[in-house]
């Protein structure tokens, strides 16, 4: 199924992509569907399942869901106005969306988190429902948010092989492993990148991915510069103070007096990528990349390049960001890149092999360089869990997304000593990571129910 770059990227809103952004998204489509049905609703009703009923306060999935019945979208979040349309409804007990009568919603009453089983289709189910005046049925919709903002109907995750198959030849260079990647490089000469480029040509004009990618950009690199700006105490309870700006204060006077070790440059990594999480966990707009958890990696390491490697310009920023596109496309087509799937390994797993191509890229890496780089990267996050503590993504989530980073760029700089030439190539640590995730117990796929979340005091 083909991937664009901008569904690996989306600017969004933090703390979570598949908690926060996802549910928003579903209840978005649920208005739609209401809005073109021939339904007279009165009231609406939600309830959340699995990982998002388990997480669901600490990852604001209550919130998400509420605003998204009220109209707000990920893409053009005012943080303001979210706020007062929250105190109206509880004040009022009514949503008043675009389009549709005001209904009866009443969030203690008619939001539930259902902590049984998870819903059949994916650990992040939840369902929507319409009502008529005496609380009867007209409407109901059932909804995974299966990572990365993306979301389906039940319907839709049912028919998912079958859009796979028809996608296939819809573009140039259908690739959907790396092995077939790197057979339609070898013969067409080409890149991953322009690969990864005529594959998007076939649905919007040049100017308009060029445009796009810039904003992508141009968003990250806001967010780490507002991060490393940003003090005080991230909400939610655990009272994690945010480091980025004391970090990158230390940074500069070092640099300044000429003492910093060799090391420091790690530091330089994790900074950028803990300003972007920080702004994630205090609800910031970001960019999935590909999911919220995992969102500093890929512009932590751009910004590295940018700053710190001789050479860099930033004419190349769309050439790192495609080929980091084609590997997370092959992650999440071939296994997860969803916390609540596969663990952590599908989130910052896949996001260090994506920045790691991506570096590895503008480097000058071949694309078998760029294939083994991603497979580094990927291979050293095996088997790593989801638990966050409290539910929200803050600890370990934060560092975690610095040592991705570093991991990315050691994994890139280990495949430009090579020809590219190696033992286990990206297509078997993909699927390690799938069968990894499948195996691995409920606790530990982003439901604090094991690991951190149950060793670590919440207050």
């Amino acid at each position: 199924m083909f991937l664009s770059v901008f569904d690996m990227f989306k600017v969004g809103i933090g703390p979570s992509s598949s908690h926060t952004m996802g549910p928003m998204v579903a209840a978005a489509r649920f208005l739609d569907a209401l809005r073109a049905s021939p339904f007279h609703p009165r009231g609406l009703k939600a309830s959340l399942h699995g990982s998002l009923a388990f997480t669901g306060i600490g990852h604001a999935t209550d919130r998400a869901t509420i605003l998204g019945l009220a109209g707000f979208s990920p893409e053009t979040y005012d943080a303001e106005k979210a706020e007062a349309a929250l105190a109206r409804i509880r004040e009022t007990g009514m949503i008043e969306a675009p389009g549709l009568p005001p209904l009866l919603f009443a969030p203690s009453n008619d939001l539930a988190f259902d902590y049984g089983p998870a819903l059949p289709g994916h650990a992040n189910g939840m369902i929507l429902t319409a009502t008529d005046a005496e609380g009867d049925v007209l409407m109901q919709e059932t909804y995974y948010s299966i990572g990365g903002g993306f979301v389906l109907t039940a319907a839709e995750l049912a028919e998912a092989g079958g859009a796979k198959a028809r996608a296939r030849a819809d573009v140039p260079h259908p690739f959907e492993s790396a092995a077939e990647m790197l057979e339609m490089a070898g013969k067409s000469g080409l890149s991953i990148a322009a690969m990864k480029r005529a594959n998007e040509l076939k649905f919007r004009s040049a100017a308009e991915l060029d445009r796009g990618m810039a904003r992508i950009w141009e968003v990250m690199n806001a967010c780490i510069s507002r991060g490393m700006e940003g003090t005080g105490i991230l909400p939610g309870g655990l009272k994690v103070r945010r480091r980025a700006k004391g970090i990158h204060d230390a940074l500069l006077a070092e640099r300044g007096l000429n003492l910093a070790p060799p090391h420091t440059i790690n530091d330089w990594m994790s900074l950028y990528a803990m300003a972007v999480n920080e702004e994630n966990a205090a609800g910031g707009q970001v960019v999935t990349a590909p999911t919220n958890g995992a969102a500093g990696v890929v512009p932590a390491v751009i910004r590295y390049w940018l700053d710190h490697v001789p050479g860099a310009a930033p004419s190349r920023v769309g050439e790192f960001l495609l080929t980091a596109a084609a590997i997370g496309g092959l992650c999440k087509h071939n296994a997860s890149i969803s916390g609540a799937e596969c663990g952590c390994q599908a989130e910052v797993g896949s996001a260090a092999a994506m920045a790691a191509a991506g570096f590895c890229a503008v480097m000058g890496g071949t694309p078998e360089q760029v294939e083994n780089a991603a497979e580094i990267a990927l291979e050293h996050h095996l088997g790593m869990t989801c638990d966050p503590v409290k539910g929200l993504v803050q600890v370990p989530c934060i560092e975690r997304n610095g040592l991705g980073a570093i991991k990315a760029v050691s994994a890139a700089s280990l495949s430009l000593r090579g020809d590219g030439q190696h033992l286990v190539s990206l297509d078997v640590c993909i699927e390690t990571m799938r069968q990894t995730g499948r195996d691995m117990h409920e606790k530990y796929k982003e439901t604090s129910l094991g690991g951190l979340a149950v060793n670590v005091p919440n207050c």
